[in-house]
């Protein structure tokens, strides 16, 4: 509660940062290396057998892996993990920050200066200030909701963990009762709406099944 309290104190830096002109400092020398649209696509390429547990595609997978990637060789998963959801969750409710993601005609000047006070402000760790100051030089924060599911899949996989999604009748009357699970691929319907359509498809074959006897037995009567 600490940090989101911090990110959402940090996120009202906005306007007078878009109302600023002055200069931004210099980026980190390692951020080019590290995060770059290019080096993202590469490194998955050429190290996803050694550090990422889960193979992603497109442009929200290659730049989760790269986090992933920095934040495995820094043992930070949990703390970047940590700081990368609470960003999300606090700026769901800051609208100026919200727009400023949004809108690309902001210069990436504007928009790295911003998330460097952020991240200064949220004490967040290197690994996360370096990936979001990416993120705002190639106009890519408004991605960081997804970005940050698809690095959830990769965090989840590098503990061994499977997303259970549970259905009941609280949240689906539909189903009439029971449980539908979902997990990867695999569905369980186990509601009662499934079970009454088994129950009537095993009807209309029993039906299906004794008119077709009942015809075949009046056919070859004398």
């Amino acid at each position: 509660m600490a940090t989101v309290s911090r990110i959402r104190s940090s996120l009202s830096v906005f306007n007078k940062i878009l109302r600023s002109n002055s200069q931004l400092s210099p980026p980190h020398p390692q951020l080019s290396k590290g995060f770059s649209t290019s080096s993202v696509q590469k490194e998955q390429k050429v190290k996803q057998e050694a550090y990422v547990p889960l193979a992603l595609f497109g442009g929200s997978g290659n730049y989760a892996s790269a986090l992933y990637i920095a934040a495995v060789k820094t043992n930070a998963l949990e703390k970047v993990e940590s700081e990368i959801l609470d960003l999300v969750e606090a700026s769901k409710k800051a609208d100026t920050y919200f727009q400023f993601t949004k809108d690309l005609s902001v210069p990436a000047e504007t928009r790295v200066k911003a998330i460097n006070e952020i991240c200064t402000q949220a004490k967040f760790s290197d690994v996360t200030k370096h990936f979001l100051v990416v993120l705002a030089e190639n106009g890519r924060l408004r991605n960081l909701d997804t970005i940050a599911k698809r690095f959830v899949e990769l965090t989840m996989a590098h503990k061994g963990e499977v997303k259970v999604t549970v259905t009941s009748v609280i949240v689906d009357p539909s189903i009439l009762g029971g449980l539908v699970v979902e997990f990867g691929q695999k569905v369980f319907d186990m509601s009662i709406k499934s079970r009454a359509r088994q129950m009537e498809r095993q009807d209309d074959l029993a039906l299906a099944y004794n008119l077709e006897r009942d015809s075949a037995g009046c056919s070859t009567a004398p």
